[in-house]
């Protein structure tokens, strides 16, 4: 794996209970379903037979890997942030260094958010029926997002500062540039709005000079 790999290349989560590929592929599609539901209808409004109708499997199979609506939404949580940490940590593999990794870890986020629009709304709601994964969902992309600004800044690739404010300073944008480029927008150029947006994380607003600035 590359030092600039970004975040924990990890996998969506093994949850115990399916030891068998058979097992494996219905946890999927019923993490799947979910997602689906909560995204279309919300949490309150889905019901558990919406989720096992989708995945087209009995209401008896759903019981068999999750106690309740809410253990489930829990558990896509939790999926949704290895799954979104995985595609990016996979999209800056080959960076030269830091400050390309952030470049392409944006618009590999707004891509990914693009494709998997029911991401926010699963999360936002999570927030007040499971606050506790909400919490964990960022905990666990800060932490790692932190340890790669710290050893970038000790490479020399960015300079040091209060690494633990400026991650959840680059998380905050990341997400609201995918609410509104991402999910409210289809036809925004992804490519166009990933460019400002590192441009704006790399450089800041101060002017600067040659750049047909107000300070040249």
């Amino acid at each position: 794996m590359s030092q600039y790999s970004g975040l924990r290349d990890d996998s969506p989560p093994d949850r115990s209970g399916p030891k068998t590929e058979r097992g494996r592929r219905t946890l999927r599609r019923l993490l799947d379903a979910a997602g689906e539901e909560f995204g279309a209808r919300g949490y309150h409004e889905t019901a558990i037979s919406h989720i096992t109708q989708r995945a087209g499997v009995g209401l008896g199979t759903f019981y068999v890997y999750f106690k309740s609506k809410e253990e489930v939404l829990r558990a896509l949580v939790a999926d949704m942030g290895a799954r979104t940490r995985h595609a990016l940590s996979e999209s800056i593999r080959g960076a030269a260094d830091r400050l390309e990794a952030e470049r392409l870890g944006i618009r590999a986020y707004l891509e990914f958010v693009r494709t998997h629009k029911s991401l926010y709304r699963v999360v936002m709601e999570a927030q007040f029926v499971a606050p506790e994964a909400y919490r964990d969902y960022y905990r666990v992309f800060s932490e790692a997002y932190r340890q790669e600004l710290e050893q970038a800044a000790g490479r020399g690739e960015v300079r040091k500062g209060d690494d633990d404010v400026r991650v959840w300073a680059l998380m905050g944008a990341s997400t609201f540039l995918g609410l509104r480029f991402a999910v409210w927008d289809d036809n925004a150029d992804v490519a166009a709005v990933s460019e400002a947006a590192a441009d704006l994380m790399i450089n800041g607003l101060a002017p600067r000079a040659g750049k047909g600035d107000a300070s040249t």
